[in-house]
């Protein structure tokens, strides 16, 4: 392998690109804090990452293992190290040539415990509707009363012990603070003198008046469309861009915002040119970004989707749906997306569909619902000239034209409305089908990840080069990813998981379990998680949290004791690939990394994958990082990597230190056609077009099917030399011109790298 870049001399001599060359994600933890990620930059420099992404940095809620719920915008997290612990990180990247990335969340603030340390709500909630804080969230006070519905209550507000005490009402370890001149009345009359009522959890369906994040109330959403309000929440950051502690922002949630437009468009006005912005949107795969918006492109779930599609097979993902169907006797995808989004909106979403209902009216209510229900991506925009026609047809055949095309008037002359109808769109798909269709549809496990479609995973490879090449066109600076600390599964427990749609029989297993889908879904997962360290546990915690957010025997909010005492038997011991589908794991493994790190945009490496990484749902997505330092320093001496871990770290390593040091390669984008009897297995591709990759997909049919035989690619002109290192029998890997025979140009691996001389 070829060496690591010299730490450079001085700070003068690093490099500034505008655009990483690639990113590596860091989940900060107070386990995990700037010090630690500050131990690591040497590594992170010489595995060949241009800029860390770092985890939301502001103030968080005491103990929090993500920092998504900022609590004080102005500071940097006390538990993270403070500014000084992040100003100390930004120096030591630099001094290596890495520049430093921050996740922002301008959607939400916590409702923390205590509340006082979340001062603004903290006034709101003393004060009231006259607090200069009320501007900042959105609370319909005339739906609660005159008070905020704070439903942080264990039961009925009779049943708790409230009491004054210090000049605060206290319950437990939560605060809340005292209207002026209220602190000496009785309990009942103290408590509705309040600018807030406390109440027991379960009101949050019915009775909740503020907008929040998704469904959880402990997550209160922020006015960021009101310039007053982004100043406030945006001035510790603006300042960290603005002293090059930062290069680059990815924006937590974008759909969320009442207006996404216009808030990117202050934010670019703020932070300049220069700044790199992308933006967390999960597209639907007929979905375009809107091309007006000023940022670079997406965090890349949409090319996690055609990364994982193309190594899927079409013919065994449909038969793994038929057995899915035959065993479990839940209907198939259209229905199950149907259902949940009728079960979330009129459920855990009932309080923001009754605000929407109450503004159109009785008569329209109807079809405010059906419309939710039929929305076919995330949320619409302002200023878009239509909905969708599939929605309002859809949603006219259940509600009635009329009612459906008043709420289409209502959306075009009421900002406000369509603003929290759109806010309420996003919530909806993401609850529904991220968080409940997914895990209640379960044919293909890999297929059930943010962005995806379960109902039809398989990408062909003409349509991820077209997808391609649309990216190296229209959004070349955009993020793609293939594992976050949001999917489901790691990447490349997916990578296993798909080699079943080659072998679906492995699936034909007949289950007596009292749950059939729980059985399928253990097996699927014990699968893909194979011997990994603490493999049953992690894997019965998986399955838990699993069969709480599908909603079929329990869920969060209505547990069925009984059922989820018998779910962790449902864990089996680990389970190995037979050996033939353990070769088609090592090739996805191999050809997903090879295709994202080498695709159009700018990849990301999740802490710990740039080797095998087999992780599960959050919270397994979040352990303490592993960084392969040792390994790496083996590889780059001149050993032989050893087995798909090291084969990755190798690739991984390549890829990267050459999107660093000749980032000319990475533009373009030109499909590479193989011709013969197994052509269909090959995905090539240059970019420059002096970087030329090839994966082989589908490896077990290919092996089924005869192997490659005379398959052969004609290459482009010029002279192509391997950039992997030859096996170690070799001396050297051989260069190749003109039309070459598959087996001889990948030499027996199922991925290859090469450059043109």
């Amino acid at each position: 392998m070829s060496q690591p870049r010299p730490t450079p001399a001085s700070e003068s001599d690093v490099p500034k690109p505008v655009t990483p060359a690639s990113t590596y994600r860091l989940q900060l933890r107070p386990e995990f804090p700037f010090a630690a990620a500050e131990a690591a930059v040497p590594y992170l420099a010489s595995l060949g990452v241009s800029h860390l992404h770092l985890s939301p940095v502001l103030e968080a809620a005491p103990g929090s293992a993500h920092g998504y719920d900022v609590t004080d915008h102005s500071r940097v997290r006390a538990e993270l190290g403070g500014e000084p612990g992040l100003r100390a990180l930004a120096r030591s990247a630099r001094e290596h040539g890495l520049g430093l990335v921050l996740d922002i969340v301008p959607n939400h603030m916590a409702v923390p415990t205590p509340l006082r340390l979340n001062r603004p709500l903290w006034e709101v909630l003393r004060d009231g509707p006259d607090s200069p804080y009320a501007r900042w969230f959105d609370i319909d006070w005339e739906a609660g009363g005159g008070q905020v519905v704070l439903p942080l209550l264990a039961g009925p507000v009779d049943s708790c012990d409230l009491r004054v005490d210090g000049g605060v009402l206290r319950h437990g370890e939560q605060e809340f603070p005292l209207r002026e001149g209220t602190e000496g009345l009785a309990l009942p009359e103290l408590l509705a003198a309040q600018w807030y009522r406390p109440a027991w959890w379960r009101e949050t369906s019915t009775a909740l008046n503020y907008r929040r994040f998704f469904t959880i109330s402990e997550l209160i959403g922020v006015r960021v469309e009101d310039p007053d309000v982004f100043t406030a929440t945006h001035a510790k950051v603006l300042e960290l861009v603005r002293d090059g502690v930062a290069q680059g922002l990815r924006i937590d949630h974008v759909d969320g915002l009442a207006d996404p437009e216009e808030y990117l468009g202050r934010l670019r006005a703020a932070v300049g040119d220069d700044c790199w912005v992308v933006v967390e949107k999960i597209l639907a795969r007929h979905e375009r970004l809107p091309a007006a918006w000023p940022v670079a492109g997406t965090t890349g779930y949409d090319a996690l989707h055609r990364v994982d599609g193309v190594f899927t097979d079409p013919e065994g993902a449909a038969e793994l749906a038929d057995r899915y169907g035959e065993c479990t006797g839940l209907p198939q995808w259209p229905e199950t997306a149907r259902a949940c989004a009728r079960e979330v909106l009129t459920g855990d979403l009932a309080a923001e569909l009754g605000a929407l209902e109450r503004r159109a009216g009785g008569e329209l209510a109807g079809a405010v619902r059906e419309l939710l229900i039929a929305f076919p991506v995330y949320r619409p925009y302002p200023g878009e000239p239509e909905l969708p026609p599939q929605a309002l047809e859809r949603a006219a055949e259940l509600a009635g034209p009329a009612a459906v095309a008043g709420v289409r008037e209502l959306l075009l002359r009421d900002p406000a409305f369509a603003a929290r109808f759109a806010q309420t769109s996003a919530a909806l798909r993401a609850k529904s089908l991220e968080d409940r269709a997914f895990y209640r549809y379960a044919p293909l496990l890999s297929a059930t990840e943010v962005g995806g479609e379960p109902g039809r995973p398989a990408v062909s490879p003409e349509e991820f080069h077209a997808y391609c090449a649309a990216l190296a066109r229209d959004w070349p600076e955009t993020g793609t990813v293939l594992s976050t600390h949001d999917t489901k599964r790691s990447a490349d427990v997916r990578a296993r998981i798909s080699a079943l749609s080659q072998a679906p029989e492995l699936m034909d297993r007949e289950s007596a379990a009292p749950d059939p889908h729980l059985a399928w879904v253990a097996r699927q997962t014990a699968l893909g998680l194979g011997r990994a360290p603490e493999a049953v546990p992690r894997l019965a915690d998986a399955l838990l949290k699993g069969a709480r957010e599908a909603a079929l025997r329990t869920s969060w909010t209505d547990r069925d004791e009984a059922y989820e005492t018998a779910v962790p038997g449902y864990a089996p011991a680990p389970l190995d690939l037979p050996a033939e589908l353990a070769e088609a794991a090592r090739a996805n493994l191999l050809g997903m990394a090879l295709l994202h790190l080498a695709m159009p945009g700018v990849p990301e490496v999740y802490q710990g994958a740039e080797t095998e990484y087999r992780a599960l749902v959050d919270p397994d997505n979040r352990r303490p990082a592993y960084f392969p330092s040792g390994a790496l320093a083996r590889l780059d001496a001149g050993a032989a990597p050893h087995g798909p871990a090291e084969e990755k770290l190798a690739l991984t390593a390549v890829l990267l230190r050459l999107r660093r040091d000749r980032p000319e390669l990475f533009r373009g984008y030109a499909p590479v056609a193989a011709r013969g009897p197994a052509a269909g297995h090959l995905v090539a591709f240059t970019r420059a077009p002096g970087l030329l990759v090839a994966a082989t997909r589908l490896s077990h049919r290919l092996a089924g099917s005869g192997g490659w035989r005379d398959t052969r690619v004609a290459l482009p002109p010029g002279t192509w030399t391997p950039v992997l290192p030859a096996h170690a029998e070799r001396s050297a890997a051989a260069a190749h011109s003109g039309s070459a025979r598959v087996t001889a140009l990948l030499d027996d691996r199922p991925v290859g790298v090469w450059v043109r001389r």
